[in-house]
């Protein structure tokens, strides 16, 4: 481990869901050096009692810790972030690195191009992990097992603190994957915000016309329930992001109106069969285990009954040849009936003994290709 980076003190400031997550996760795969924490002293509390920290920071104490530092980790919210940047140069020892894990990048990236001093080194991150779930208590060395975790640097760093860095966050089980803060930014527009924006205009709609008839949401599905179950999300997360990639957002929704136009023109003349073939072929082309999509795992699909202990024969089953389950996922659920789950495996080998061991215990499943 010790040979493998140079970072010997690292310090997490927001020890939260994800600084926390990322404390114990290096813990989990024997990091050697010392994980510093800084928050308020209940979460630190809380973080000392889960061994996920070996020393703790109030923040007021905050300057002495960012002096020990080698490596720094912003885990706060987007705009806490900022004013983190904003505040912390005088402190930072030569030839330290920060890096960040907030969900948006040009802002945070523009903002320590101009503020942070030249001894140091910054590269923007982004886990893409989370949890319904916050703060300390929620923290899980296993959020980033097979996740993407995004970096975004924007000046030339070396290669050496570079490689090192990916090295650290591979422990944790991530996959590493560099783009630039603006490919970043519009990516995430698109797959990620505007979804959010659809799930809350579709759940608008809905409701509004509740008002007229209340069969509207008791007849809500499947597909419309899978569509806007991101519109429960709280406006506090979404906030610095609507912040600092507006710009990005009200572009692709407005490429996502055009395209509706598209889609209501083909309605109106019968010529939306191709819409539905070219969507169909297209979601084929997406990575079948976007968690974990670098390295690619091969799925089965399974039908389950809505009865007690399906998930345990499911899983007492595999056990038996020692197969692990890499990702899993409820594909559709039919109300007092059952539903279909997709599980995910790390090789051809694991998915066919896994199909064997399913099917000898008299489970319907098939590879998903």
């Amino acid at each position: 481990m010790e040979q493998q980076q140079p970072f010997k003190n690292v310090l997490i400031i927001g020890v939260g869901l994800i600084g926390g997550s990322l404390g114990s996760a290096l813990k989990r795969k024997g990091f050697t050096g010392t994980l510093m924490g800084v928050d308020d002293e209940m979460v630190l509390e809380g973080a000392r009692q889960r061994n996920i920290i070996d020393e703790a920071f109030s923040r007021e104490q905050m300057p002495n810790a960012i002096k020990k530092a080698e490596l720094i980790f912003l885990c706060t919210p987007i705009a806490e972030i900022l004013r983190l940047i904003q505040s912390i140069g005088s402190h930072v020892r030569p030839n330290t690195l920060i890096t960040d894990v907030g969900s948006t990048k040009r802002k945070i990236i523009e903002t320590a191009n101009l503020f942070l001093p030249s001894h140091c080194d910054f590269i923007g991150g982004h886990p893409m992990a989370g949890s319904e779930q916050k703060g300390v208590d929620a923290a899980d060395p296993f959020l980033f097992e097979n996740t993407t975790y995004v970096l975004t640097p924007s000046k030339p760093i070396d290669e050496m603190k570079r490689r090192s860095i990916g090295e650290l966050i591979e422990l944790t089980g991530a996959k590493v994957l560099l783009l630039s803060p603006a490919l970043h930014d519009e990516i995430a527009a698109a797959v990620s915000h505007l979804p959010q924006m659809v799930a809350i205009a579709l759940m608008s709609l809905a409701a509004s016309r509740q008002a007229e008839s209340p069969h509207f949401l008791k007849m809500a599905a499947g597909g419309f329930r899978d569509i806007t179950r991101v519109a429960s999300s709280p406006y506090g997360i979404w906030e610095d992001i609507l912040s600092t990639n507006s710009d990005m957002i009200v572009g692709y929704i407005d490429a996502y109106i055009n395209e509706l136009h598209k889609i209501r023109e083909a309605v109106e003349s019968s010529k939306i069969s191709k819409y539905f073939d070219q969507a169909a072929r297209q979601r084929l082309s997406i990575p079948k285990d976007t968690r974990g999509f670098l390295k690619p795992h091969y799925d089965i699909s399974i039908s389950v009954e809505d009865r007690p202990g399906m998930i345990a024969t499911i899983a007492n089953a595999l056990l038996e040849k020692n197969i692990n389950i890499k990702d899993i996922e409820v594909l559709k659920i039919r109300e007092n009936e059952g539903g279909t789950m997709r599980l995910a495996f790390s090789s051809e080998v694991d998915r066919e003994i896994a199909l064997a061991l399913l099917k000898s215990r008299g489970l319907e499943c098939r590879k998903r290709d």
